[in-house]
């Protein structure tokens, strides 16, 4: 008999989607992501960023990503304590989730652009 605690836990449907959706589906996240497969790893390097998150909710991002084990946290300085984040390859694996984005957004979204660094990193 399978345990309770092996059964996989779900906030409101076993649809993959869904479940996607309640990691992933607000409007930072997945530009959180981005930034990260970009090379960015630091606090300040994301807040950098051209869309100007707000320093509590990029913490609360970095929080949520990190408690879904997308990135790991890793200490870059003692004293004061610092931290940078880096991607696992749960996180790296949505860089497919993102090359779909970008060429949906391309065909739907005349006019955007696609920076180089950004199509360069997600095509490798």
């Amino acid at each position: 008999m399978t345990d309770e605690l092996d059964k996989p836990t779900f906030e409101r449907s076993c649809c993959p989607i869904a479940c996607s959706l309640d990691l992933l589906g607000d409007k930072w996240t997945l530009l959180v992501i981005r930034d990260l497969l970009l090379g960015k790893k630091r606090f300040q390097e994301f807040l950098e960023s051209p869309e100007r998150i707000a320093t509590n909710v990029l913490a609360d991002r970095l929080k949520k990503i990190e408690t879904a084990g997308l990135v790991i946290q890793q200490i870059y300085q003692q004293k004061p304590v610092r931290y940078e984040y880096v991607l696992t390859k749960k996180g790296d694996d949505l860089k497919f989730v993102l090359q779909a984005l970008v060429k949906w957004g391309q065909t739907y979204y005349p006019g955007t652009r696609v920076f180089e660094s950004v199509e360069r990193r997600l095509n490798t």
